[in-house]
């Protein structure tokens, strides 16, 4: 659910969105970032309060799906407060690593806390960068993963093709993202509960009703299982899977770049 957003020419003329709205695409990173300097600080909290736990079943879900082995370096992309990077460093062992990439600084600031307390923290480190440019050299690891994350960015795609060229030959991706429940009577309670009960929360909780209205009009306007097969395919990536999560309100997506 962190991000990692583009920046764009001012003059470019091309446009995003921002939840339901169409912002300059210049605008959006700012507006994600704003963002996620508002819910940083309750970011764990809220995410356990608003999924009733479940997120801490998907991510393990996510996370077996990818299939890391002892020794493997793993590019953790929109990263945020560590959840996804710690249950991959039990996975990687003494002689694997973890690099957690965020562009969000407070979000870093606020998973450090939780990293440090944990024997696994030397296998975790921490950079700081845009996802749709990242700082690491073409082919320097074996898995990468982004959770929650992937929707924030200006240009998904852009990210995905980052992700590509970081991973050598044979590495895999994992993307764990919201997606839409495919029952429409749960469908239909699901929406009352984003776009009613989600906002409120946030206003008590956090301060802020829109910071959780951004939240379920961006999963809204993300590209459904299918079509996020079709992008991921379309870059490179082979043997591209999906799996439906809790009747779809998450949906986990793995591949592997070919040699």
């Amino acid at each position: 659910m962190t991000s990692t957003p583009a920046h764009n020419p001012p003059d470019s003329g091309e446009t995003a969105y921002f939840g339901y709205r169409r912002v300059a695409a210049a605008d959006k990173g700012l507006l994600v970032r704003e963002h996620f300097d508002t819910v940083a600080a309750h970011y764990d909290l809220m995410n356990t309060l608003l999924s009733f736990g479940l997120h801490h079943l998907w991510k393990r879900t996510a996370i077996k799906m990818l299939g890391l082995k002892p020794g493997d370096r793993v590019l953790d992309v929109c990263g945020g407060t560590g959840d996804l990077a710690l249950l991959a460093a039990r996975k990687v062992g003494r002689r694997g690593r973890i690099v957690i990439y965020d562009i969000n600084r407070a979000m870093l600031v606020t998973g450090r806390p939780k990293i440090a307390r944990s024997p696994l923290a030397p296998r975790i480190d921490w950079l700081q960068g845009d996802a749709e440019r990242l700082s690491c050299p073409d082919a320097a690891f074996d898995a990468a993963m982004v959770g929650f994350g992937i929707r924030n960015l200006t240009h998904p795609e852009k990210g995905f093709q980052e992700m590509h060229r970081v991973l050598a030959p044979g590495g895999r991706l994992m993307c764990l993202e919201f997606s839409q429940p495919t029952w429409a009577w749960f469908r239909w309670l699901y929406d009352l509960y984003s776009f009613y009960f989600m906002p409120l929360a946030g206003k008590i909780m956090v301060g802020s009703w829109q910071a959780y209205t951004y939240l379920p009009e961006s999963i809204r306007m993300f590209a459904r299982p299918q079509e996020l097969s079709a992008v991921l395919e379309e870059i490179g990536f082979a043997q591209v899977r999906f799996r439906r999560l809790t009747n779809g309100i998450a949906a986990v997506h793995v591949g592997v770049k070919t040699p």
